[in-house]
């Protein structure tokens, strides 16, 4: 049986045909073609005049098959290129929530990414600091607040200083949550409830108590349940220290860097303190986290929609996980 040769011109020529493919794809391929195809029809040309039929149609195969491979890179790239553009479609929904509703909120945006093309994209914080940075322009489609007052202020006509932020058709309360006086497993100092810590911050007994600043809601829950037991903050100084938020409050419990804390039942729950006692309507007050979609909403349909979803069975569940309540 004869064996097929080529000469080194046609070897080299074969050789270009899949260089030019895997290297430069469809478009370059075609270039460097157009220049050989002259060259390859002499070559079949001279090969008819030799009678080696056998050589043109292997020359011929290879040619289909190259072909072949350069449609398939092409369509592969195309496939890519689609897909990386479906990813990009990707819309951003901002929500400025209270840092008590991280875990919570965490789990719902899970729970909702995997059915919807958004990303959510949240920060949180202590809701005055959120506020802040909404009146100071920050963008955001969503506020929830841990109370009442941080809502207030970004919106028309429950504020004295004109800040038309919030969406007022949207606004409502969310959520209801409880203040709570918490301590860790070893509860090292044995504080019993309310009553017993007024009593021994009164007397300078040495215990340390975790609150919040005045200027963030667990703060201004505290203050109240001060008044209501008759507690001088200022007397009382050497025995409490304070967070900037009630994330802040809830690690130093948890580290027993303080005997107790006063915190949101949710956030108890969420780092395994005990709550000892938990303060009634008359020492703070209902404690309301209110919601609202923002006037400037950048991304709006897409916000509705999640507004609408935070108000479903599904989101609520993870909620009530915690220890939240419906509010509406």
């Amino acid at each position: 049986m004869s064996v097929l040769r080529l000469s080194d011109s046609e070897s080299q020529l074969i050789s270009k045909f899949f260089c030019s493919m895997t290297e430069g794809g469809w478009v370059p391929f075609l270039k460097v073609w157009h220049l050989h195809l002259i060259f390859l029809r002499i070559m079949v040309f001279n090969n008819v005049i030799m009678g080696n039929i056998r050589k043109i149609i292997v020359l011929a195969l290879v040619f289909m098959l190259a072909l072949s491979v350069a449609s398939c890179s092409r369509k592969n790239a195309s496939s890519a290129s689609s897909e990386k553009v479906f990813v990009e479609k990707k819309t951003d929904v901002i929500v400025f929530a209270a840092a008590s509703l991280r875990e919570s909120m965490t789990a719902i945006k899970e729970n909702y990414e995997k059915d919807n093309n958004v990303n959510i994209i949240y920060t949180f914080d202590s809701s005055g600091t959120l506020r802040t940075q909404l009146i100071a322009g920050a963008e955001c489609d969503i506020f929830i607040s841990a109370a009442l007052k941080q809502m207030n202020d970004i919106t028309v006509g429950k504020n004295d200083k004109g800040v038309d932020l919030a969406d007022v058709p949207t606004v409502f309360n969310y959520l209801e949550n409880k203040v709570v006086l918490a301590v860790n497993n070893r509860n090292s100092a044995n504080v019993t409830g309310f009553a017993d810590l007024a009593d021994r911050l009164k007397k300078n007994s040495g215990i340390l108590l975790a609150i919040g600043n005045s200027d963030v809601p667990v703060g201004a829950y505290t203050k109240k349940i001060f008044n209501y037991f008759g507690i001088d903050e200022n007397a009382a100084s050497s025995s409490l220290t304070y967070g900037t938020n009630v994330k802040e409050v809830t690690s130093q419990v948890v580290s027993g860097a303080a005997d107790c804390g006063i915190i949101y039942q949710t956030d108890a729950f969420s780092a395994g303190l005990k709550p000892v006692d938990s303060a009634t309507l008359q020492m703070c007050g209902q404690v309301i986290y209110p919601a609202c979609i923002l006037k400037k909403s950048p991304h709006r349909a897409e916000a509705e929609r999640f507004f609408k979803y935070l108000k479903t069975k599904e989101a609520l569940k993870e909620l009530e996980k915690v220890g939240f309540v419906p509010a509406f």
